[in-house]
């Protein structure tokens, strides 16, 4: 008995040995240098901002265990206004490894309590170009100057109102390395054309009835076009707002075809998040 407790033990010894060289392993480099693994560290902070002597309210999102230079993403809202759900975005983007800036286009951080609201309050924003482009490049200044991001990589992200929002950007010139539109219209105040620099990715629900199949035809003939980088991806059976587990609860308050999909909403994370890995790495 006593001699096969020893070899269990002498079993188990080289076990954890075994584990440890190869962590060992992992952590070093080719050189065979051990390096320093840090578990990701996310800290997030609110703060303001202004443009046009409005201010504007902002959420960031990063990891502070890394002291790395790294890309930055800026997240718009939906047509409720900046909410939890952009910052919970933003959080995931933090997670993946980027800065991520949650934004506020309609200032003092105001949000819809009724889609009429919400409707006038991005009607707003959308009717004025110059002031739309105006609240969008104060944003991206704010998170180009954090001392986490890489002010040559900034990419953005918009779900309803906010993926319009990018995708118009995007097509004014901005200097955006990538876009990424959720549940979002392409008919756009500024369509596609020359000036588009950015690759880009719609992540939209085929049974949304927010989204006119003509507008789809003709967005994707003018991408087309331009040769332009670009992917756009229909969910068979997903409504508007696939993406928000908040969308059930809003379409039966406001009798709305809103509709939470699990299966699109993961996978569409995946497709931004392939995308964005491609774009940086």
């Amino acid at each position: 008995m006593k001699r096969y407790t020893l070899l269990f033990l002498s079993l188990a010894l080289l076990t954890i040995a075994s584990c440890a060289d190869k962590s060992k392993k992992e952590n070093t480099n080719e050189e065979g240098t051990e390096i320093n693994v840090s578990e990701p560290n996310i800290v997030s902070k609110d703060f303001s901002y202004t443009n046009d002597s409005i201010t504007m309210k902002g959420y960031l999102a990063y990891d502070e265990s890394s002291t790395a230079k790294r890309p930055g993403i800026l997240v718009v809202h939906e047509w409720w206004g900046h909410n939890d759900y952009s910052r919970k975005r933003a959080d995931m983007l933090a997670e993946l490894g980027y800065t991520a800036m949650a934004l506020d286009m309609y200032g003092d951080g105001k949000l819809a309590a009724h889609p009429e609201d919400a409707g006038k309050f991005s009607g707003m924003v959308m009717s004025n170009m110059p002031r739309a482009k105006s609240r969008f490049i104060a944003a991206m200044d704010e998170l180009k100057k954090h001392p986490s991001v890489d002010s040559t990589q900034i990419a953005a992200i918009g779900y309803c109102f906010g993926g319009s929002v990018v995708l118009t950007m995007a097509n004014a010139g901005m200097d955006l390395d990538a876009v990424a539109a959720f549940h979002s219209g392409v008919g756009l105040p500024i369509m596609p054309n020359s000036n588009l620099k950015a690759r880009v990715l719609v992540c939209n629900g085929a049974d949304d009835p927010f989204i006119a199949p003509e507008s789809v035809v003709a967005f994707k003939a003018q991408m087309d076009s331009l040769k332009a980088d670009y992917k756009y991806i229909a969910y068979e059976g997903a409504k508007h707002s696939f993406t928000s587990k908040e969308a059930n609860a809003n379409g039966e308050k406001f009798n709305l075809p809103l509709e939470y999909n699990e299966k699109a909403d993961t996978a569409s994370w995946k497709e931004l998040s392939t995308m964005l890995s491609e774009t940086f790495d």
